[in-house]
């Protein structure tokens, strides 16, 4: 054992003083495995920044792993009483110990403008919709636990309803007022983009808020829309609570009541809802990886041949031909190793410059550091395509005779 080992040393030794001697030959055989790792290693991880963004636009809409949504329906049809619905629900979270849940409802507001009344689309949500959805707020803050005990409602608007009206110092406490069978004044506390389809104002509400004002608001009591009801819980206890939560609830709403609960968020089918991007992203590297290996293979072959006489010196004084083989082979892996470190490195310095990072990343909440499984396999890469470049000229070399490559 002792020996391979002192063996695989001396080889690499030599195989290291072989490269500092030709180091002109050898920067410019490396320069292509060097791009090619460092190519490989920023796909994957420019893969990884692309999927968490894919995640993130995903969670905003239909939350994270894993979201249930629960509806109910009566008899004849028709929603239960919204009291009866919100009872049920905060036992149920006091019961299963949820800390993430929010009533959803869609409502709209009149809202006082400085040129004049415009209805505008109202989320009515509770504290932890920010997190479950990933509310990314622009200026200002998310709703705070007390901002339902405001006299005055808090709101949280989208940029265009912010630049209409002039868009304010938040620090001043902005008031807008909303028009109904008796107006009330909101403040304005945080500041969100507008969602790409969005081109009108809209606002969110704290459902708490909103229930005390709900007959200032709205004149018509039957235009009151059904909330939805989420809650963010871990996926390992997902199936068991939705089980649960259905027989809670239908048993809870009387005779005839039926409740669904289900899972809408990416992560509710079996398949990865990324394996496309994964396969384009392996392919991509996979190609590079390869067009650095032919750069590499044409010109050790090359390197070979000239060498030749070299090889058949090296024969005469009593090198083996697994010496030779070896000894040429070694020379391809420690180059392309090395030359993996600097691809890896250079990748690492491109894409975590903060301008490049910057530009990459834009829209994306958590930013995914820069994956470590990218830098072995970027050397692993590189280790074999040195074995795989430096397979065939070493076989070139053992093939030599050695009185033809001293005559050559």
């Amino acid at each position: 054992m002792r020996g391979l080992v002192t063996a695989f040393v001396g080889s690499v030794v030599e195989a290291w003083a072989e490269l500092r001697i030709h180091r002109t030959r050898v920067l410019l055989s490396l320069v292509g495995v060097a791009v090619a790792v460092c190519a490989l290693t920023s796909v994957i991880a420019l893969g990884n920044i692309a999927q968490q963004a894919t995640v993130e636009t995903s969670e905003r809409s239909s939350g994270r792993p894993a979201t249930l949504y629960v509806s109910a329906y009566t008899a004849d049809g028709s929603p239960p009483p919204a009291t009866a619905m919100d009872t049920t629900w905060n036992e149920a979270l006091v019961r299963y110990g949820v800390q993430y849940a929010s009533r959803v409802t869609q409502q709209q507001l009149s809202i006082q403008f400085i040129d004049g009344v415009s209805v505008v689309n109202a989320t009515l949500v509770d504290p932890p919709y920010g997190v479950m959805h990933r509310v990314e707020v622009q200026r200002g803050a998310w709703f705070a636990a007390d901002d339902a005990t405001r006299l005055a409602p808090a709101l949280i608007v989208n940029d265009i309803f912010y630049a209409r009206l002039g868009s304010p110092d938040l620090g001043t406490h902005p008031t807008v007022s909303l028009v109904g069978a008796k107006p009330v004044t909101a403040v304005i506390v945080g500041v969100t983009a507008a969602l790409p389809y969005e081109v009108d104002p809209s606002m969110m509400m704290l459902n708490d808020s909103y229930a005390k004002l709900a007959d200032q608001l709205v004149q018509d009591a039957a235009s009151q829309p059904y909330s939805s009801y989420e809650m963010w819980v871990p996926p390992s206890i997902s199936g068991e609570l939705t089980t649960r939560l259905q027989s809670d609830f239908s048993a809870s709403l009387g005779d005839g009541a039926t409740a669904q609960v289900n899972r809408q968020d990416y992560a509710a089918y079996g398949d990865d809802p990324f394996l496309p991007i994964k396969l384009m992203i392996s392919g991509v590297a996979v190609l590079v990886l390869v067009l650095g290996a032919l750069g590499l293979v044409n010109i050790s072959l090359v390197t070979v041949r000239q060498r030749i006489q070299e090889i058949g010196i090296r024969r005469s004084f009593g090198a083996t031909a697994s010496r030779v083989f070896f000894a040429v082979m070694m020379e391809s892996v420690v180059a392309t190793v090395a030359a993996g470190v600097a691809g890896v490195m250079l990748s690492i310095l491109i894409l975590k410059s903060p301008w490049v990072e910057d530009f990459i990343a834009q829209g994306v909440t958590d930013v995914p550091p820069f994956p470590l499984e990218a830098a072995v396999l970027g050397l692993a890469a590189a280790t074999v395509v040195g074995a795989i470049a430096g397979l065939l000229p070493a076989l070139v070399a053992v093939r030599v005779k050695v009185i033809d490559a001293i005559r050559y």
